[in-house]
């Protein structure tokens, strides 16, 4: 599980990130002030680091100088400041990704495992209730048990795993797993849905949205 450190001064952004990312498997910290953030990362491991600019005490510039001299801790700027002279500070100090205020939390998420793809800090297991998701080995275990998923269901599980508690409207699914256009395929996807279904038991987690798609909840 990839622990992240949140340092916004902005208490309900804090929380909602928390919460969100908490969803989807990650293990947060928050923090408040740029000086405190900086006790934190000397006591502490953590596999990202988001930081805001503006912060008490310690800005964000100067919060990123210090955890470049003590670690290799990816970081991601999380701010307001939307300047291209901003983002150029941001990036040659040594940020890994600069996200502006306001931002979608599904664009937040997906840059966050960009950058931990980067430095290799992905989780290669994924678990969710009683079923473990090797993505690196394409394999999947129920109860300790391997269970065989044909290519296409590997994807769509997988899909499904990244955006848990998010509902997915069919045409991306249906795009992101096979690669064409959604128009008039919607029984493969309800088909692989319903294999997905009964192989993993989970007739009850991967909820059916009306009039969008589907979403798998944990």
């Amino acid at each position: 599980m990839n622990k992240i450190l949140i340092v916004e001064d902005e208490i309900a952004i804090s929380d909602l990130i928390k919460i969100e990312l908490e969803m989807k498997g990650y293990k947060c910290e928050t923090v408040y002030d740029g000086e405190k953030a900086a006790d934190y990362l000397e006591s502490k491991k953590y596999d990202l680091v988001l930081l805001d600019i503006m912060l008490p005490n310690v800005d964000g510039y100067e919060l990123l100088k210090y955890i470049k001299q003590i670690s290799e801790i990816p970081v991601i700027f999380l701010t307001a400041k939307n300047q291209t002279i901003d983002k150029i500070n941001g990036l040659n100090l040594g940020a890994d990704d600069y996200v502006t205020k306001p931002f979608e939390v599904r664009e937040l998420i997906a840059r966050i495992e960009a950058v931990l793809r980067r430095y290799n800090k992905v989780n290669e297991t994924q678990k969710i209730y009683n079923i473990e998701v090797n993505v690196v080995a394409r394999t999947v275990k129920k109860d300790g048990k391997e269970v065989s998923l044909t290519p296409k269901e590997f994807d769509l599980l997988e899909l499904l795993i990244q955006n848990k508690n998010f509902a997915l409207y069919r045409e991306t699914m249906f795009e992101k797993v096979w690669g064409e256009d959604f128009e008039f395929e919607t029984r493969t996807l309800d088909l692989h849905i319903q294999r997905l279904r009964k192989k993993l038991d989970l007739k009850d987690k991967i909820k059916t949205v009306y009039k969008i798609g589907y979403m798998l909840e944990v």
